[in-house]
């Protein structure tokens, strides 16, 4: 019966630890509804670093 009681100890506490993940999930949807939207190039840094188009990889007289 020892391993009974063992199984069932070990499957409430990973049904807990389930329950609070999901709580914690939806404490964060919950604060990224009420915080303002953020600009796109703060959450990449790496958009920072990128260079902008070269203007001389398209003909100026091409376009018209």
């Amino acid at each position: 019966m020892a391993t009974r009681s063992r199984t069932s100890f070990q499957k409430r506490q990973k049904e807990i630890a389930r329950m609070e993940k999901q709580r914690d999930k939806a404490a964060r949807r919950a604060q990224r509804k009420l915080a303002p939207p953020e600009p796109p190039d703060a959450e990449s840094p790496e958009a920072a670093l990128e260079e902008p188009a070269n203007p001389v990889d398209t003909p100026a007289g091409a376009a018209g």
